[in-house]
């Protein structure tokens, strides 16, 4: 490995870009750094293992805002918890991402749980958060399908729910706008220093850049230690999801938690940005790379769930997931510069709530690494702004006619069980880091979100891709190299 990197340093020399500060990882921390940082007068670009954003944890997430009454007293965590949730309502409507502040509800059934929820009670006035412990009455009078054995519940009036991977998309688009580098399909393998330089192999390219920024999720560890910086541990932690339709009778308008117990925070019940019910998730040690479901665990999802509100029909669910956590042994979260490995920062261990904290995560790091110098100088032109795309199925019926007359493929509806139209999905490819797969697509519209999970519009969607990206339908994947859904053509020269 030395000789191949001698050799490259003697053949290339030093002419080509350098940038200021390389982000490993474009989920929701590394999405949100990338858009701080473009503010500045700093060369930045994202490094990404997977075809697209959000691919780990980010995505396999309940899109919960946390208020911030749970994490203990002076950590880190608590602190970038409290502060990421009072940033969220301006970051989201400056990203045009879907959010709601709802609230949430932690219950208690009996003495022990209760005396849970005061403990709670206690921490949230430490955190600086606002709560109030309300009665079970008090409570079924906010959510009505609860169970009458709820005995109390804590209403934390500041937490919310967004679009985790909407969120984290949105910050990469509008960071790409302000001039940032998105490389996909680039997984770290080797990073060198040479002088005042990192040199980061990705995806077949050596990228260089005065600081790098790891924010890897489960493999910060792996991440870290490549570059010669602090040793600590990852330990992927696997949760398990049902999502339920939107037709589900059983709904409440805030989060509903249970009362923490030396298993941790229990399933949750909760609405989501997009209009379903989400169930989940459980907590299971597992490797970093399993995300299976289990049906032990998606057993345990519903029956803890149906605690609070025994009404649930488990027959309205419509998919299923998991979804990894990075839990780190220092038991919070790591930002911090590297001490052995100058101009590395790790962002690592970055669990829950960090969602909820990736706006203070940004701006933490951003101004760590000013002081680290930086260039903290605002970008002429630099936009904090991302415009959306449209949303036929939310417009009027004025607007619907002026979107049509001002492009025809509003017209066309493709998923009927969203009614996403080929216009939202031709927007979705054309964007900065637009949809380059069928799972793509998918998430920046919602084709292919409803009941049918695509059976109808799949194969429309692949024909726009492959239109669009000028592509073979053939190559056209789910998400990402190795997915692939055509095999091959059975006769003729076309699909």
């Amino acid at each position: 490995m030395f000789l191949v990197w001698f050799f490259y340093f003697a053949v290339k020399g030093m002419t080509d870009l350098v940038y200021d500060v390389a982000v490993i990882g474009a989920g929701i921390s590394g999405a949100m750094i990338a858009r701080e940082l473009s503010q500045l007068n700093a060369g930045v670009c994202v490094l990404e293992a997977a075809d697209d954003a959000a691919a780990g944890a980010t995505r396999a997430n309940s899109g919960i805002v946390h208020a911030g009454y749970d994490a203990l007293p002076g950590s880190l965590k608590a602190r970038m918890n409290v502060r990421g949730n009072v940033l969220m309502a301006d970051t989201v409507k400056e990203l045009g991402v879907p959010y709601e502040n709802c609230g949430s509800l932690v219950v208690a059934f009996d003495d022990k749980e209760e005396a849970e929820i005061d403990a709670l009670t206690e921490r949230a006035a430490r955190n600086g958060v606002p709560v109030m412990k309300i009665s079970g009455e008090e409570a079924r009078e906010r959510e009505p399908v609860l169970s009458g054995d709820i005995r109390c519940a804590l209403w934390a009036p500041t937490a919310g729910i967004v679009s985790p991977f909407e969120l984290a998309i949105a910050a990469l688009e509008n960071a790409a706008e302000n001039g940032a580098d998105v490389f996909f399909n680039s997984p770290v393998t080797a990073i060198v220093r040479d002088g005042g330089v990192l040199h980061i192999e990705a995806g077949g390219r050596i990228v260089k850049a005065r600081f790098v920024v790891n924010a890897a999720g489960v493999y910060a560890d792996e991440v870290s230690r490549m570059a010669g910086g602090e040793s600590f541990s990852i330990a992927a932690r696997r949760g398990e999801y049902v999502l339920l339709d939107k037709s589900q009778p059983v709904r409440t308008k805030s989060v509903i938690f249970g009362a923490p117990s030396e298993k941790g925070k229990g399933v949750l019940l909760s609405p989501t940005a997009h209009g379903n019910m989400i169930l989940g998730p459980t907590a299971e040690f597992t490797d970093k790379e399993d995300t299976a479901t289990t049906r032990e665990g998606l057993q345990a999802v519903i029956n803890g769930a149906r605690r609070y509100a025994p009404s649930i029909d488990a027959r309205s669910a419509i998919t299923v997931f998991a979804g990894l956590r990075a839990v780190c042994d220092r038991h919070d979260f790591i930002i911090e510069p590297s001490k052995s490995a100058p101009g590395l920062v790790n962002v690592a261990g970055i669990e829950s709530p960090g969602l909820t904290a990736s706006p203070a995560i940004a701006e933490y790091v951003t101004q760590m690494l000013v002081s680290m110098g930086v260039d903290g100088s605002r970008k002429n032109g630099a936009s904090r702004i991302r415009r959306p795309i449209e949303v036929f199925a939310h417009a009027t019926p004025e607007r619907r006619r002026e979107l049509i007359a001002a492009d025809p493929r509003y017209a066309n509806v493709v998923c009927r069980c969203e009614h996403v139209t080929e216009a939202e999905i031709v927007q979705s490819i054309r964007r900065p880091c637009g949809a380059r797969s069928v799972d793509g697509v998918k998430l920046r519209t919602g084709a292919g979100f409803g009941r049918c999970h695509g059976g109808f519009c799949m194969p429309r969607v692949m024909d726009i891709l492959a239109r669009e990206l000028e592509r073979d339908m053939k190559d056209i994947t789910k998400s990402g190299p190795g997915a692939w859904i055509l095999g091959g053509r059975t006769k003729g020269e076309s699909l």
